[in-house]
């Protein structure tokens, strides 16, 4: 499995959530702080996200806006319009009216947090993808097609959505590294380092075998480059030097099989590096603040979340 997959695999959580709604103007709805990621396409006419302390955001039809870390916000078909009505679970879809027509589709993902990933950490709050003809057709599709399955559900939709879901995360994240890769400013974070290959070499090896005994030496001979090169280049993109993402990457891991997997912990210690469970323990421990074992048999109570 590739980088960017394989993060998302082990950092997303629960399952995530879809609605869409259809509102006439006047109209203004707010959306607070979601404990994972959001996000909002709209379908048919305009709006726009109003943030704290930032710009409005104009969004047209097709756009993609995503929250990362599910920021607070307020969508209004116009910014002099009240904002009359709170995302909440249960509310109506579609409310009548005379006005201007406007279809959303919003979702949210639960994300673990616990401990994060720098791929996430370093988005922007609100990522805009504006709909420009011929750009990001896979993520086009990917909308279309869960707004397809939103609007008229049939047999099968409680399998298909949330795979179209997780589909539509890993294209909004793509679209956005391969629009910074085309930046002037894409010299550092995680587009850099998909752009790298010496930096990409070293990530894909380390989410390949996070149980090998990894050290710069042995990450700059897969790179090709010396150990002094990779161990900047790989901290001006990835954001942390080469051995502590080796440590982020086994403890998200172990993480994602304790919550995915009845391995022993003796297994999930060897298969994330260490070789005892009581060396394990207390690495994961202090990146999680509690016991593989506590953090396992830890009750998992999603929150409800409107979207």
């Amino acid at each position: 499995m590739d980088v960017l997959s394989e993060t998302i695999a082990a950092i997303r959580t629960g399952n995530p959530t879809s609605g869409m709604f259809v509102r006439h103007a006047p109209w203004g709805r707010g959306y607070p702080v979601v404990p994972g990621a959001g996000f909002h396409v709209v379908l048919q006419g305009s709006c726009f996200a109003v943030r704290s302390g930032a710009e409005p955001i104009a969004l047209g039809a097709g756009d993609v806006l995503f929250m990362p870390r599910g920021a607070d916000h307020h969508l209004v078909d116009r910014l002099d319009s009240p904002v009359t009505e709170r995302a909440q679970p249960g509310e109506p879809r579609e409310i009548p009216g005379t006005g201007a027509r406007t279809a959303l589709l919003c979702g949210a993902y639960e994300l673990g947090r616990q401990r994060s990933h720098p791929l996430l950490d370093e988005l922007p709050e609100f990522v805009h993808l504006p709909a420009h003809p011929g750009r990001h057709p896979a993520l086009r599709a990917a909308v279309d097609l869960l707004a397809a399955e939103v609007a008229a559900p049939n047999q099968g939709s409680d399998a298909a959505l949330p795979a179209i879901l997780d589909i539509l995360l890993l294209f909004m994240l793509r679209a956005w590294f391969d629009e910074q890769a085309e930046s002037a400013e894409a010299a550092g974070g995680w587009a850099g380092a998909f752009a790298d290959p010496a930096v990409a070499a070293a990530l894909r090896a380390v989410h390949e075998a996070p149980d090998r005994n990894w050290t710069v030496p042995h990450l700059s001979d897969i790179a090709g480059v010396s150990r002094a090169t990779l161990a900047r280049r790989f901290a001006a993109t990835v954001g942390e030097p080469p051995l502590a993402y080796v440590t982020r990457w086994r403890m998200l891991t172990a993480a994602r099989l304790l919550r995915e997997s009845n391995a022993s912990l003796d297994s999930i210690a060897r298969k994330v590096g260490y070789t005892s469970e009581f060396a394990f323990a207390k690495a994961f421990k202090r990146e999680y603040g509690t016991a593989p074992g506590q953090y396992r048999r830890a009750e998992d109570k999603p929150p409800l979340v409107a979207v």
